[in-house]
């Protein structure tokens, strides 16, 4: 009896250890907890984890949060989640403590620019941008063959400006003009009220909702706004009245047209070409002008729980490097999330977010989405459109376009903080 009785004790020592080198080897390997914030990718994300799993064996989860939900989702699930989304920096510094410094890890590596990234305080590495959308001027460039230039002739502010006012010249002549209307309607105004308005916010320093902005220089603002309305068939005074600069853009009528990589689509629903299509930077005089890339933003930044266990965080970035360098499951990273700063990452699809790409690639310097940070932000905007309106319609001075700029934000930032 006692023999058995030790036999039986031997034995369930002997499961016990294996048991425990299995949980060791399971902890060890680690697992990823993902709160993704884009719903619309959670079918293929969840579909890529699966897979990844397959061929790992490292358990990954795929919890999608409902729209607009996100923080709160997050503010409950901490403690387990290994990979989360930091929007913004205001939201970073709700979150720094939580993310991992991501500096010279394996995932940072993939990346072919650093434009998208949120840094603290402390220049620490802590949320990498994954994807992004970008605007800029579109380019017929048909058109502009048929104006006898090429897109080579257009390298800065002052080259753009000597192309523009010259096919405005022979508008008669070639039958097209230079730019689409800059039509400032409800349905088109965003378009400069909130995108153009980020450059003069970019280059003055805007990176954060600051409660005062200088307005030091609008200067750039003005040098772009003055060409688009200058050089166009519609009549300045006429920019509140109904217009449909996409449908001017797709029937030929001017060969620029300011908007984003969004648009692709439906230009070629409309007909329109790879070959007779590009996107170029809006330049405007700044000093780097000839360096810049396009106008990009993200909401997208990944970040690593700096609370998980190393395990945890090693899997975690392991999976992220897998999504972004595996040939399979980068192809679908792509065609569900478009313009991706990994250098591993097949092309897009969309001939504007491959110009974007190639700008990067080439060493140049994203333009911020400095008008994320506009304080009330519908209210701000409706004041600097009347602004822009009276302006170009002649009947009020620049200085009342920069006081709707400056005087609006201040007063906007205290509506909305007090």
């Amino acid at each position: 009896m006692k023999k058995t009785i030790a036999l039986l004790l031997a034995c369930l020592l002997i499961v016990g250890m294996f048991a425990g080198c299995t949980q060791a080897e399971t902890d060890e390997k680690g697992s990823v907890y993902y709160l993704n914030f884009k719903p619309e990718f959670n079918d293929a994300l969840t579909e890529l984890a699966a897979k990844y799993t397959a061929k790992t064996g490292i358990e990954v989860k795929i919890v999608t949060a409902a729209s607009g939900d996100y923080n709160n989702t997050l503010t409950s699930n901490i403690k387990d989640v290994t990979i989360f989304n930091i929007g913004n920096a205001a939201a970073l510094a709700d979150w720094d403590e939580y993310a991992l410094d991501l500096t010279d890890s394996a995932i940072a590596k993939e990346l072919t620019t650093n434009d998208f990234n949120l840094y603290n305080a402390d220049g620490e590495l802590k949320a990498i941008g994954n994807c992004y959308e970008s605007f800029g001027i579109i380019v017929n460039t048909k058109l502009l063959g048929d104006a006898g230039y090429e897109l080579s002739d257009i390298t800065d502010y002052a080259s753009l400006k000597t192309v523009v006012e010259d096919i405005h010249a022979r508008a008669a002549e070639l039958g097209f003009d230079a730019f689409t209307t800059s039509g400032l309607q409800d349905s088109s105004s965003w378009r400069f009220s909130g995108h153009l308005a980020t450059l003069p916010l970019h280059y003055e320093g805007v990176k954060s909702a600051v409660a005062t902005i200088t307005g030091e220089k609008l200067d750039l603002f003005k040098n772009v706004w003055d060409l688009y309305i200058n050089n166009a068939a519609a009549d300045p005074t006429t920019l509140t009245g109904e217009s449909d600069a996409a449908a001017e853009f797709k029937a030929g009528k001017a060969v620029f047209y300011q908007n984003g990589t969004w648009e692709y689509a439906g230009l070629k629903e409309a007909g329109m070409t790879d070959d007779q299509l590009a996107m170029i930077p809006i330049y405007c005089g700044a000093e780097n002008d000839a360096k810049s890339a396009l106008c990009s933003g993200t909401e997208n930044c990944w970040a690593i729980n700096a609370k998980a266990s190393k395990a945890d965080q090693k899997a975690s970035i392991d999976f992220l490097v897998w999504l972004v360098t595996d040939a399979e499951a980068s192809r679908v990273y792509v065609d569900q999330l478009g313009a991706v700063p990994f250098k591993n990452c097949p092309a897009s699809s969309n001939k504007f977010v491959a110009d974007g790409n190639a700008m990067l690639a080439a060493g140049k310097t994203s333009i911020s989405w400095a008008f994320n940070y506009t304080p009330n932000v519908d209210a701000w905007r409706a004041t600097v459109v009347t602004a822009l309106a009276a302006y170009s319609a002649g009947t009020a001075e620049w200085s009342t376009v920069v006081e709707a700029f400056v005087d609006g934000w201040a007063y906007e930032y205290g509506v909305v903080n007090g």
